[in-house]
């Protein structure tokens, strides 16, 4: 019986493991990300306030600055003692934007659930806040549900407290799991890099490349395997007549794996001035199979086409069997464009005595160098004059290295960034015969080994015998139970993810795996990591997917040098199932501000077709540019919708590929991050913390509670006039006080006690704090206060508290046309009657009806009017009339331009200003309009680019107001 106990207990124990091992938080699933849905990164400056996080985290300088304003606001009301217990707690909840943890410490990592206004704070840290300081809450927030919940701690911390103690405060910054290695690649179970993906174009048959004119317009260039090239733009849409159209004389067939086609195109690295293109393709002369370089120059009517009567031959080479055709074009960093070209096709390179791949007599099985410039008048090309083979004896001078067997996908390393070191390094993948796929790094006159090697080992036991071989290795090489078809690729060198800069980024275009190599200083190996889609929580943000179509077919980099690959589902030239894809780290990004651009204006002719993602986002959004034609079909797939936090982190992920040719319905409509147009007007920054004094109620002659409105010779308390008190906090440190000028320069911790009137008995509210002088203490009539970190003789509980002031929050100055909060309230009580009594002014009785009956207007789709609380006919805010009823418009890219339509419709010749973010009043119904952009010429609203009908992520503090007039000068 004894035994029999001891192994129930034993196997009791072990089933208490393996429990504890399922339900222990998974770490990996959670990426650090911003209130913006972007990961977090390092400050080009540092921090001055949130000091805690100017290594790593969600703010610049800028940001840190508004928190710190926002802080002293709010800590106008506090006398001395308040300042000293208080302050601290303030300090970290406002600075919890910065943090780099933020969206979950705001519940915001659902971008279609409202965020919280407060970071969600622990159990006992929010105990210890109610304990000391817990009629501060309404300082912090306008949300009406904090009223009564102040001595009811239950409701206090049910109000603050974040569930899941992982992601809680101040747990989050110290949990070791969380907190290693953070802002790196984060890693799954098995090693592999987690990235995520956006989607940037779709719909294309079998795209074979992509490229850019280095001109300044940012736009890219995508060919087709069938033979045409389109032109994108930088904001993703494309211009419907084709860069170039060889669709009559390329050689390619719908067959699957099809290696024949339009394969490549290379513009001139002087583009702009020379404005010229090659392209490599197959063609069939005689029923004779050729590949065939040409070169193009660039319509002179138009910049975004080339002229197809130039066609000019540069080189033809016959090719024995219809595979291995190569397929790479490119220019050096020397000027010279190289041709990659395969080894003739078949098995084992039967041709001749040792291959094409080592005998110089032939083209094939070679990396060719050629001079293409100063060519008009002469030969289409030239000899440069350093080729390794230009003096040898039965050696063709264009070869540059030779032994290649089928290299696809090649690309030269712009360098690192700052050092410059890499610069001009040609990387290949050379696709293997039946054993292993290889990367090489090319240089002249090397001989690559095929087809005496294959990778490493030999393949040709007789050729790899001989010593006069001196073959190159292959930096990295990989068996076939990993992929059977490698697709070269780039190093990273973009601005936009640091994390990836170096490394060496590829793929298999059988087995779809994407792959990394990232060269030891140290010792000159190439080290091998395998990349995967992000799981759980990782790339579960607007703009970002984490599945993608299995056959990888090419790399590309933008002008910008950010990094993207090409895909289809089905690999034929005939299937519209070719998506290009862009890669994201979500650990890291750049700051703010420091990998902008402003694209080249490109002058266009034609029509733009707007890009519509096929992919549903992970969170349901906006799409980038304007919806779709209704005539335009589109492939749209399915996604999971996004669970709730408690259980998203333990949720299975998509699978990483979509079956091949499966056409799916969208579920919900794709998601655009604002940021990428307009920051301002985020989700996540609806409500920022630095701006929710201006929502209280402005001040009127009964209410003069306005901190801006204050007697002729009283000071305000700004920031320029004043010296404030600093905390600066570290995690496990005593919170420090300081004092603080506005030059942000620090002095010893000493402070000057400012006289307030105490509480009166009952109040809840502050009152405005007491008018200081312009006169600055000086230092020897300072008082230095304790520490924050030490406990003075004050009580545990603060009963109602007696170190703050009453009254309102400050708000701050308006110009005299925002209206205030009752004046909103006011207005949305009266817009019903204001909508009757229009209809009444409009809507007459007409001669013969019946009495008691009036026949209603009917309104047409579009129509617009302006609803003021003034009822004033030339300003207020933006309604529009569609499918039977009236909404508001969102102000999210709603410019002066969108204003001219609604001006114009109501009979005004101009738009004086455009009001947003509901300055001119807040609607009570739907919002019908979004991301409205108008070239000021449309008739109304519904024939500007916009989101669908409906279709928005905005609230009503983002109404659109507009003020019309008949001058340019609203004075007038």
């Amino acid at each position: 019986m004894s035994g029999v106990s001891v192994k129930g207990v034993e196997l009791l124990s072990r089933w208490l493991l393996v429990l504890l091992v399922l339900l222990a938080p998974r770490h990996g699933n959670t990426h650090p990300q911003c209130l913006d849905y972007k990961p977090p990164f390092q400050p080009r400056e540092p921090l001055v306030f949130c000091k805690e996080y100017a290594k790593f985290g969600c703010c610049d300088l800028e940001k840190d600055d508004k928190i710190s304003q926002n802080f002293y606001k709010i800590m106008d009301y506090f006398d001395y003692s308040g300042y000293v217990t208080c302050a601290k707690y303030i300090r970290t909840i406002l600075c919890q934007e910065c943090s780099p943890y933020s969206a979950h410490l705001y519940d915001a990592e659902d971008a279609n659930t409202p965020m919280r206004e407060l970071p969600g704070l622990c159990g006992d840290y929010c105990s210890e806040f109610w304990h000391q300081c817990r009629y501060t809450i309404s300082l912090l927030t306008d949300n009406n549900a904090t009223v009564g919940i102040e001595d009811d701690r239950n409701k206090f911390c049910n109000f603050l407290e974040l569930k899941d103690r992982e992601y809680c405060y101040p747990n989050v910054l110290s949990d070791d799991k969380l907190n290693a290695n953070l802002g790196d690649v984060r890693a799954d179970p098995e090693g592999c890099l987690q990235l995520c993906l956006q989607e940037v174009a779709n719909g294309l048959r079998n795209p074979v490349a992509m490229v850019h004119a280095d001109d300044g317009t940012h736009r890219f260039f995508v060919a087709e395997q069938l033979g045409y090239v389109w032109t994108y733009l930088s904001n993703g849409s494309r211009i419907d007549r084709p860069f170039l159209n060889l669709t009559k004389a390329v050689l390619t067939s719908p067959w699957a794996g099809d290696e024949r086609g339009f394969l490549c195109m290379a513009l001139h690295p002087r583009f702009t001035v020379v404005r010229k293109a090659y392209v490599y393709y197959s063609v069939s002369v005689k029923k004779e199979e050729r590949i065939r370089i040409s070169e193009f120059t660039l319509s002179a009517d138009d910049m975004n086409q080339l002229d197809h009567s130039s066609e000019r031959t540069i080189l033809e080479v016959v090719e024995p069997a219809s595979n291995h055709n190569g397929g790479q074009l490119l220019f050096g960093h020397d000027g010279y464009l190289y041709i990659f070209i395969g080894d003739g096709g078949r098995a084992g390179d039967p041709f001749g005595k040792f291959g094409n791949s080592q005998n110089k007599s032939t083209l094939l099985g070679k990396v060719l160098r050629l001079d293409v410039d100063n060519n008009d008048d002469m030969d289409p090309y030239s000899i440069p004059s350093d080729n390794p083979f230009l003096g040898e004896k039965s050696s063709l001078p264009e070869i540059y290295a030779y032994g290649v067997r089928n290299m696809w996908r090649c690309s030269i390393d712009r360098g690192d960034p700052i050092t410059g070191q890499g610069r001009g390094r040609l990387f290949c993948g050379d696709v293997g015969q039946n054993k292993f796929e290889e990367v090489d790094l090319i240089v002249k006159g090397g001989n690559y080994g095929w087809r005496a090697k294959e990778g490493f080992s030999c393949y040709d036991n007789r050729l790899c015998r001989n010593s006069s071989l001196d073959d190159i290795l292959p930096i990295f090489a990989y068996p076939h139970k990993l992929g059977k078809s490698v697709t070269g690729g780039y190093i990273y060198r973009g601005c936009q993810m640091p994390n990836l800069n170096g490394l060496y980024i590829f793929g298999d275009f059988m087995s779809g795996r994407l792959m990394s190599l990232k060269e030891n200083q140290s010792t000159g190996k190439w080290e091998y990591k395998e990349m995967c889609m992000g799981k759980g929580q990782t790339c579960r943000f607007p703009k970002l997917i984490n599945s993608y179509y299995k056959y990888i077919i090419s790399f590309a980099e933008d002008e910008a040098g950010e990094l993207y690959f090409l895909a289809t589902g089905a690999p034929s030239a005939s299937a519209r199932a070719g998506v290009i894809y862009k890669i994201v780290d979500p650990s890291r990004r750049a700051p703010p501000g420091k990998c902008s651009f402003k694209p080249t204006l490109v002058k266009i002719k034609g029509k733009l077709i707007p890009f519509h993602p096929t992919e549903e986002f992970v969170i349901d959004k906006k799409p980038m540019t304007t919806a779709m034609p209704t005539t335009t079909a589109r492939t749209t797939a399915t996604t999971t919708l996004r669970t709730p936090l408690t259980t998203m982190r333990s949720t299975t992920t998509r699978p990483t590929y979509r079956p091949p040719t499966a056409t799916l319905k969208a579920t919900a409509k794709p998601a655009t991050t604002r940021a990428t147009v307009k920051p301002s007007t985020m989700r996540a920054t609806i409500k920022p913390l630095t701006t929710r004094a201006t929502v209280k109620p402005a001040a009127t002659p009964s209410n003069p509670t306005s901190m801006q409105q204050r007697p002729t010779g009283t000071a305000t308390p700004a920031l320029t006039t004043s010296w404030r008190q600093v905390m600066t906090a570290r995690p496990g440190h005593a919170t420090t006080l300081s004092r603080q000028r506005t030059s942000l320069s620090y002095t010893r911790p000493t402070v000057t006690p400012k006289p307030r009137p105490l509480l009166t008995t009952g109040a809840r509210r502050p009152s405005p704090p007491t008018a200081r002088p312009l006169t600055l203490p000086q230092p020897h009539d300072t008082v230095r206060p304790p520490p924050l970190g030490v406990t003075t003789n004050r009580p545990q509980t603060t009963p109602r508290p007696m170190y703050w002031t009453a009254g309102t929050k400050p708000t701050t100055q308006r110009p005299n046309f925002i209206l205030s909060k009752a004046q909103d309230k006011l207005l949305k009580g009266q817009s019903d009657k204001i909508d009757r009594s229009t209809r009444n002014r409009v809507n007459k009785k007409e001669r013969g009806s019946k009495p008691g009956k009036q026949r209603r207007r009917k309104h047409r789709a579009g129509s617009v009017r302006l609803i003021s609380a003034e009822q004033l006919s030339d300003r207020g805010r933006v309604e529009i009339y569609i499918r039977g009823e009236w909404g508001t418009v969102c102000d999210d890219l709603f410019s002066s331009k969108a204003a001219t339509v609604v001006c114009q419709q109501l009979g005004f010749p101009v738009a004086l200003r455009v009001a947003k973010r509901a300055e001119l009043g807040g609607g009570s119904g739907s919002i019908l309009l979004d991301d409205v952009e108008c070239e000021g010429t449309e008739r109304t609203l519904l024939d500007c680019k916009r989101a669908k009908v409906g279709k928005h992520n905005c609230a009503h503090d983002e109404d659109v107001g507009v003020v019309c007039g008949y001058y340019h000068d609203e004075d007038k």
